[in-house]
């Protein structure tokens, strides 16, 4: 129901006529406000009818200030969509009171807070996103047989990587960085391409594929920022609900293992993932103000105290060796370059471009912040570019964007984008001093992996919000997402399923993100763009026979 301010017509406008307004089911239904008889009402009833309203609104208020939680209580803005609002009026959620301390019309994504605070919520994005890096390096040592300096010189780089990423978009220096509060780690499909890349051709031309496609997505760039209007928030949200979706399985086998590994789905890790998982739920519905905006690092902390009391924490890991490690360039030698050896990481970074597309606009969604896709997603693509190039001289595989920092941001409210610039300090911090690395990899994966299930799980409700403003209604964009959504997630429920295909065709397949964004991305094209178009020059063409 629209507001008083905005069905008010300025003071120095003549009121105007509205079109009638339109029923759910498409049938016109008048505007109260133009019904006949209520255009004969007196100026004195009309009077009296204010007051009753005004009456009531004051009675409708009182219930609401009783009855209401105060973390959930609407801002006096919120009755218009927060797109509309003026950006100095939408809430403040960074755990302070609303304006207090920033200009008018500075958005809240672009507010500065008490550095404390900041620091705070920035080691809770660093506190989630931990293991991914961890997990990565460690995976890379096993498949590769690396020696322990040399993991722990990789690991030291990913973490000083993946705060520098994480100060790029998140500041955004030039044309590098969306700034939005994004948060940067290796790992996920670029990882395995790294691995079999090593694997069939050596590490050194691995990093040099890295370097390549790093390169290769600067090239193609202006080519893919032009094809960004055919990424509607239909093909958006459908990549975003496989996204999470896969996202989800991540975190759901950090707590239960692969299937058919020794130890997998162990009733002492589902314990703990399940109770990392209550834990967040309890502080999120006990506290209130900056202790529930803290409930994800809360839950992972009682986690990892559960975990200690029942014996399930290996600290061997945490003692001994040196206090500052410094990563090595170059750690495998000069890289090699090799074309046909980076042809599968360069394909697949078609694919990551447009899963920084749907990113970056659901991440501006997550912050209420409006942007511009054809000028906003290059800088995200930019940023991960330049980050990935520095990371190749430095061993590593692709770095992207991560999606948990989308989620936290959404759970806990706090929107600003200097919060993960301190995570991005913070975690160039921990890639310098080597106890705090060691530290944070003794925290359990079943924990870890509890809470990145809660965290991922938001990123998919995000998706199907989207989705919920794509015009399901109509059967046509139902029929896209519903095809995009069967072909992207059957390799993500179904894994292996293209295992008899050749290798580089199957590298592509078994990226459900990709097969299901470029699935709906074409369905769209057809359905929206190219069979209107044939259909009006038919009709064209009846008509001109008929004359």
């Amino acid at each position: 129901m629209p507001s008083p301010r905005q069905s008010r017509p300025p003071a120095d406008q003549p009121p105007t006529s509205r079109p009638a307004a339109t029923h759910p089911a498409g049938e016109p239904t008048a505007h109260p406000s133009e019904n006949s008889d209520t255009s004969k009402i007196s100026a004195t009833s009309a009077t009296s009818a204010t007051s009753e309203t005004s009456e009531t609104s004051e009675t409708v208020n009182s219930q609401l200030t009783q009855t209401v939680d105060p973390d959930e209580r609407p801002h006096p803005e919120s009755a218009r969509p927060e797109s509309a609002r003026p950006e100095s009026a939408r809430p403040d959620t960074t755990g302070s009171s609303p304006g207090k301390g920033a200009p008018l019309g500075v958005h809240p994504v672009d507010e500065s807070r008490p550095l404390g605070r900041i620091l705070l919520f920035g080691i809770q994005h660093v506190l989630v996103m931990a293991a991914t890096p961890i997990s990565a390096i460690f995976l890379m040592s096993a498949t590769l047989g690396l020696s322990a300096g040399l993991t722990v010189d990789l690991l030291s780089a990913a973490f000083v990587l993946s705060g520098v990423g994480s100060l790029i978009q998140s500041l955004g220096p030039w044309k590098f960085g969306p700034r939005l509060p994004f948060v940067m780690l290796p790992g996920g499909a670029p990882l395995i391409l790294f691995l079999a890349i090593a694997e069939q051709h050596g590490v050194r031309i691995a990093t040099g594929a890295v370097v390549l496609t790093a390169v290769f997505s600067f090239v193609v760039l202006p080519v893919f920022s032009r094809l960004l209007a055919y990424f509607p928030a239909l093909v958006i949200g459908t990549m975003i609900v496989i996204v999470g979706v896969n996202l989800v399985k991540v975190g759901a086998v950090l707590v239960t293992g692969q299937p058919g590994s020794p130890g997998f789905a162990n009733p002492t890790n589902l314990g703990l993932g399940i109770a990392t998982i209550g834990f967040t739920v309890v502080f999120y519905l006990l506290f209130t103000g900056i202790l529930r905006q803290l409930a994800v690092m809360l839950g992972l902390f009682a986690g990892t105290a559960l975990a200690a009391a029942v014996g399930a924490i290996d600290g061997t890991g945490a003692t001994g060796g040196a206090l500052v490690n410094l990563p090595h360039l170059m750690p495998f030698g000069s890289p090699e370059f090799n074309l046909v050896a980076a042809l599968p990481l360069m394909l697949y970074s078609l694919a990551s471009m447009a899963e920084a597309t749907g990113q970056t606009v659901i991440n501006a969604e997550a912050v209420g912040k409006k942007i511009d896709k054809r000028t906003d997603v290059p800088k995200t693509v930019r940023g991960d570019a330049l980050t990935s190039l520095f990371g190749g001289f430095f061993g590593l595989p692709l770095m992207v964007t991560s999606g948990e920092n989308i989620g936290i941001v959404r759970v806990t409210g706090v929107r600003s984008r200097f919060v993960t610039a301190a995570a991005g300090v913070v975690l160039i911090v921990i890639g310098f001093l080597a106890p705090v690395t060691r530290a944070i990899s003794v925290i359990p994966t079943a924990v870890v992996g509890g809470t990145a299930m809660v965290v991922f799980a938001v990123i998919t409700v995000l998706g199907i919000q989207m989705l919920g403003r794509s015009d399901l209604d109509k059967h046509t964009s139902t029929f896209i997402c519903a095809v995009a959504l069967a072909l992207g997630l059957l390799p993500i429920l179904v894994p292996g399923v293209y295992g008899a295909f050749p290798p580089n065709v199957r590298i592509l397949l078994e990226s459900g993100v990709a097969v299901g964004t470029f699935t709906a991305a074409v369905l769209n094209i057809l359905f929206h763009h190219v069979r209107p178009g044939v259909a009006a020059r038919l009709t064209t063409a009846r008509a001109e026979g008929d004359r």
